[in-house]
């Protein structure tokens, strides 16, 4: 996967049990519908807590990145399928 680290919009639904799905995001001004989550991961900075999607919109593989201190989300891979 190709490293990005760039602040992105997402939307998602909040779910019982603090369960996250991310359902779009935006990339150069196109929106990219999620049609699959193929792997989710946590892990910790310090102390911030970073929530990891895999998705897919079919075309591309995307790493989304959701830092729950900043409460910003940033896409910080992609790889062309």
């Amino acid at each position: 996967m190709q490293p990005i680290r760039k602040p992105i919009r997402v939307a998602v639904i909040f779910g019982p049990g603090g369960k996250i799905a991310p359902k779009w995001f935006e990339l150069n001004n196109r929106k990219h519908e999620v049609k699959l989550t193929t792997y989710a991961w946590r892990d910790r900075v310090g102390e911030t807590l970073l929530m990891h999607y895999a998705v897919s919109d079919g075309e591309t593989l995307f790493e989304l990145v959701y830092n729950t201190h900043d409460q910003i989300w940033s896409l910080n891979a992609l790889q062309a399928e």
